[in-house]
Parts: C-alpha cells; structure tokens; sequence
C-alpha cells in the first residue's frame, strides 16, 4: 500500500545521529560481556600450550574515528577505524605438566570495523535489523601477565599477541552479530507504531515497506493512518502515491500526504466529535452581538413573535467527514456543515428553529519564505 508518511534522513542526518550518539555508544561498549576465550597453540622450542582466559573485563573503548552510512539496497554500515580498547582477565595456562594461572592486560590498538546492518520491516509493521556482513582487522595487540610465572611467558609475548589478535579478530563480527540479534532488535521490538493523539483518535505510523537506501538517504514510509479508539473500521478511501523531491541537502525530510488528513477526518466524524455548539456566553464581550432571538428576528420576524427575546444555541455538525485535496495549486477543502438553531426555553429545553446547509470552498497556497510559513486563504460559499 502507499505510505501517508515518509521520512527522508540524508547523510547530514545520520551524521548529525552519529555525533550525538558516540559518546553513548563508548559508554555502553564497556559493559559489553566479552565471552571466555580457550585454546591451543605451539611456541618454538616450548611446545603445545592451552590457555584459557576469562573473566574478561573491557574497561575502556575509545573511538576517535567513525560514522553511519548508507548502503545502497541494504541499509547502513557502521564504519570504526582507529579504535584502541584496554581488557583485563584472568589467565590459566598448562605446558607439559606445568600449570600456572594469574591475571593479565591487554592493550588492543588500530581496531578497524565494518558492519552493514540490513533494514526492514516484519508483519506488524515494526523495524527489523540484521547484520549483513562484517569485518574485523587488529593491528596491534600488546599483553602483559602478572602471576608467579608471569615473567615466563612475557618472554613468548610476540607468539602470545599474535595468536591473542587472531582470536579477538575472530570474535569481534560474532559479538556484533549476537549483540544485535540479542540486544538491538528486540529493543526495536518494543518501540510503538501507534499513538493516541487524545482521547478520541489514534495515528498507526508502522512501515508499509523495508526502508529504502540509496547513495544519498534513507526513505521511510509509514502508514499515516488515523483512526477511531473506540472502534478502528476500514477507511472507505485508498492513500494516493507520495513522492519526495530529489533534495538531500536537509538533515531530515518529512512529507505528509492527504490522506493522512482525511483518515483524521473521518475518525473524528465516525466517533461523532465534529458537532460544535455555540452560545451567547461564548461570543466576547467586546463583541456587539448576542445569540438570541431578538437579534435573528432581523432575518427571520417570526422568531421573535414566536420566543421573544429568548437566548439560542447554535450546533454546528458535519453530515460527511470533510475531504482535502492537495495538489500543485495548494490545498483545497469543500465542507458541509449543517447550523441548526435552537430557542432555549425557561425550562432549559430546546425548541428548533431553522436549518442551515452550508457548502463552503475552502483553498490555501502555501510558500516558505525566509524559513517562515506563508499562506493565503480564500473561503467561499
């Protein structure tokens, strides 16, 4: 179906994202839970030697250089270069028949990350996010062990680095990838794509499609459908295709199409809340005017000879939900509003007096100029 929303986030955007976000996003890097790392492998003149590492604890991850963005049919790739992060653990090895354990430091430098994160949308209509691809590149690792024989196997420290590179290479794309199956995407999961707007109607701004990437944006298109709290119903209406201008030069793009507008309109008048009343004690005071039957008996005599000098009550209602149009002219609107006039006897009761149909063309041509929003109105009858 066609969206009535779309939002279009540029690479200004995302970068404007991006920078807000790293702070928190070095922050939360620290209580990731780095898994316990075990295995063998052989120095010269030495032999076979297992290991095993754990309790590994990040205390610091530094990015001094990435950025989000767009990949064209995928989504987005999260790019790190120049990353360095400190690790402490404890460490447990066995050569021949000699055992030893203590604690360790790592200091890994040159981390460099990509990531490409596949967008899209599941049957709810709910944002979806996958890892499409990764990749992982250390270039420098430095070990140092503490413990009774710490200082022996500082001397094989070149072996042990290199090996310890390896692992952290191998591991990096599977924590990235557990992370956003486990933490992103259900956390995605729980945003909402409806809300109430008051007590009568609701907006669903859930996706109607994956988002689209290109070279310069990402498009999102979302449902834009109004609707009734109390009892949602089929719109009698079908949303018209909405396109965006080829503009990337804003952060963020948001377009609204009508039928955004009439879908609100139709919920208001299926839950009965386009009906109006007016009364005397509603017009101002400075205004010389009253809602009363001496007045309108200008128009009509009968009313005064009928309820004279009686207070009126106006109630204004729509008999169908009204519809807006836009195209290039501008907007356009045609109501129908019924004004049907009530006498207010001394018992409080109403007693009717006329009728009025009223058809009105209703049109707006809107402009920006210097950032502010223009319009004419022009209303008839």
């Amino acid at each position: 179906t066609n969206p009535g929303f779309v939002v279009r986030i540029s690479q200004a955007g995302l970068d404007y994202a991006h920078l807000q976000g790293i702070t928190i996003l070095e922050k939360e890097l620290t209580h990731v839970k780095l898994p316990d790392i075990s295995g063998d492998f052989r120095i010269r003149h030495v032999g076979k030697v297992h290991y095993e590492f754990s309790r590994l604890d990040l205390r610091a991850f530094h990015l001094p250089y990435s950025r989000i963005s767009l990949v064209p049919n995928v989504g987005l790739q999260v790019s790190i270069a120049n990353a360095f992060a400190d690790v402490d653990g404890n460490w447990r090895v066995k050569i021949h028949f000699l055992r030893d354990h203590g604690s360790f430091e790592v200091s890994v430098e040159n981390v460099y990350i990509k990531i490409n994160l596949k967008l899209g949308n599941d049957a709810a209509g709910k944002p979806t996010v996958g890892t499409s691809s990764c990749s992982t590149r250390i270039s420098k690792v430095r070990v140092h062990f503490s413990g009774r024989l710490g200082w022996l196997y500082n001397l094989f420290h070149s072996a042990i680095e290199s090996r310890f590179r390896k692992i952290l290479e191998g591991k990096v794309c599977d924590i990235v990838a557990k992370s956003v199956h486990s933490d992103l995407q259900p956390y995605i999961q729980t945003l909402p794509v409806t809300a109430n707007i008051d007590a009568i109607a609701g907006v669903d701004y859930s996706l109607v499609e994956p988002p689209t990437a290109t070279a310069q944006s990402l498009d999102v298109a979302m449902k834009g459908e109004c609707y009734s709290l109390a009892q949602r119903s089929a719109v009698p209406f079908a949303p018209l295709p909405l396109t965006l201008p080829s503009d990337h030069d804003r952060m963020v793009y948001f377009a609204a199409s009508s039928y955004f507008f009439n879908t609100a309109s139709f919920a208001y008048h299926e839950a009965g809340a386009l009906v109006f009343e007016i009364t005397d004690s509603m017009i101002p005071k400075t205004i010389d005017f009253h809602l009363n039957t001496t007045t309108f008996s200008a128009f009509i005599p009968q009313l005064e000879q009928m309820y004279p000098d009686m207070k009126m009550k106006l109630r204004l209602s729509a008999p169908s939900a009204p519809f807006l149009s836009i195209g290039p002219g501008g907007l356009s609107l045609k109501p129908v509003v019924d004004i049907q006039a009530y006498a207010i006897l001394p018992n409080s009761s109403l007693a009717p007096l006329f009728l009025i149909n009223l058809v009105s063309n209703v049109s707006a041509v809107i402009n920006v100029i210097s950032g502010h929003i223009i319009g004419n109105l022009n209303v008839g009858r």
